[in-house]
């Protein structure tokens, strides 16, 4: 007979652990029997109010007592429509007009079908070390990790890319790294996808699973001005940074950037699948009616989520806590990289920070794996990323408030600690 518990979900999923919460509450995870998780990956940056925040939760029951499900092609719930407006108050005044649906790769892919329809060309840029999803078209797009696309090829083409400025790759400094940036992708325009049939530039603010790295705000301002001039349409990615993860309510307000089209998800529902995609009314109308759908987008419940989302994000002034908190988070973590010199970079915005290991110039993985392993033996949650998976990223909820941010800093302290004296007893350097 069997008896693992897991059996009859598929193997397809890794497992940072298997421990089965029955409750949330704040940044921390309940099991049946009580014990404790602090959760700083937010469900992959999903739980940005929190688990289980009192309003979210009400807004949801509230939700589910009257209408659950209203088909946006037949009716159109008074929540998608209260979502709209508030998605128009919190993004640039020249995103108006939004298109609903439920995943980040599923936005995605409406992103990219929207600006070839728009434009009438065909190619799409990326960026090394992006992550836009696990559907054909995002697979196609996404060069963070070989593994996300081995065995699919081949994928839909007119895809191209181009290096992002991640300058402590690059072994350079950020103005050198931005120039090196910019002019490898105006070699690529005139290389491989000329202007005239590139219908977009995707781009990651900060790049997530590729390393958690932020963009330059001179390198987004540059690729403002090379779209306006050239007609291609910028595409910002915003569903790892968007809804206050930066210390902004969108990443993409640091550099006073404003793009053709935005991508949105993960912390819009605080873990109800919702995505949505933001354009100007006059891009949208673009788009031959018809030529995109989809049966859940607009859904009554998601809808909801998001509404309530939104104001507890305003009303508590999340993202400013999490500028506040990023800060110390921060200065916690350098203060750690100039003890141990295995930490070859701390960076970020907010509360998405990357600390990235390497030894000798190289990536460290083995390292990386046992810090992240030891943070979970003192019940701290803690996800890695990066090509090399050598980089341990930082994504508490933004309610995480600095006694946590402190004692976090403290048990990562402690497990770099605990893999140093391993590290010793190796024979190798006493300090990693």
């Amino acid at each position: 007979m069997q008896t693992d518990a897991l059996y009859h979900l598929s193997p397809v999923w890794s497992h940072l652990t298997t421990f089965q919460p029955v409750r949330g509450a704040g940044i921390y995870l309940y099991d049946a029997g009580g014990k404790r998780l602090m959760d700083f990956t937010s469900g992959i940056g999903v739980t940005n109010t929190g688990h289980a925040h009192p309003k979210v939760a009400q807004a949801i029951q509230a939700q589910a007592a009257n209408l659950i499900h209203g088909q946006i092609n037949i009716v159109v719930s008074p929540a998608a429509i209260e979502l709209s407006h508030l998605l128009n108050e919190i993004t640039p005044p020249e995103i108006d007009c939004f298109f609903l649906s439920n995943s980040g790769a599923e936005a995605t892919e409406g992103a990219v079908k929207l600006a070839r329809h728009a434009t009438k060309r065909q190619n799409i840029i990326v960026f090394q070390g992006s992550f836009h999803g696990r559907t054909a078209q995002t697979m196609a797009m996404t060069t963070s990790k070989t593994g996300y696309r081995l065995g699919y090829q081949p994928l839909p083409g007119g895809i191209f890319v181009t290096p992002f400025p991640y300058a402590y790759k690059l072994g350079m400094d950020e103005e050198q790294a931005v120039d090196y940036a910019l002019d490898q992708l105006h070699y690529l325009l005139k290389s491989q996808t000329a202007p005239e049939e590139t219908a977009a530039i995707v781009i990651e603010p900060v790049l997530g699973e590729g390393g958690y790295v932020p963009a330059p705000n001179r390198f987004l301002q540059e690729l403002r001005q090379l779209c306006s001039e050239t007609g291609i349409m910028l595409v910002m990615d915003e569903v790892q940074t968007g809804f206050g993860r930066t210390g902004k309510m969108f990443a993409l307000e640091h550099s006073a950037v404003t793009p053709d089209i935005m991508i949105m998800a993960k912390g819009l529902g605080s873990g109800v699948p919702i995505s949505a995609i933001g354009a100007s009314r006059a891009l949208m109308e673009r788009w031959q009616v018809g030529a995109h759908g989809g049966t859940y987008g607009g859904n009554a419940l998601a809808a909801a989520a998001g509404v309530a989302t939104i104001n507890v994000m305003r009303d508590e002034k999340l993202p400013e806590n999490a500028a506040r908190q990023g800060d110390r988070l921060m200065e916690g973590l350098k203060t750690l990289q100039a003890e141990f010199p295995i930490i070859g970079d701390v960076r970020g915005r907010g509360l998405m920070v990357g600390v990235e290991f390497t030894r000798d110039g190289q990536p460290d993985k083995a390292v990386t794996k046992a810090v992240q392993t030891a943070c979970l033996e003192r019940d701290l949650l803690l996800l890695t990323c990066g090509t090399y998976d050598n980089i341990i990223r930082w994504i508490p909820p933004l309610v995480v408030n600095a006694v946590q941010i402190d004692e976090a800093v403290q048990i990562f302290a402690e497990a770099l600690g605990t893999e140093s004296r391993n590290d010793s007893r190796k024979g190798e350097d006493a300090k990693i």
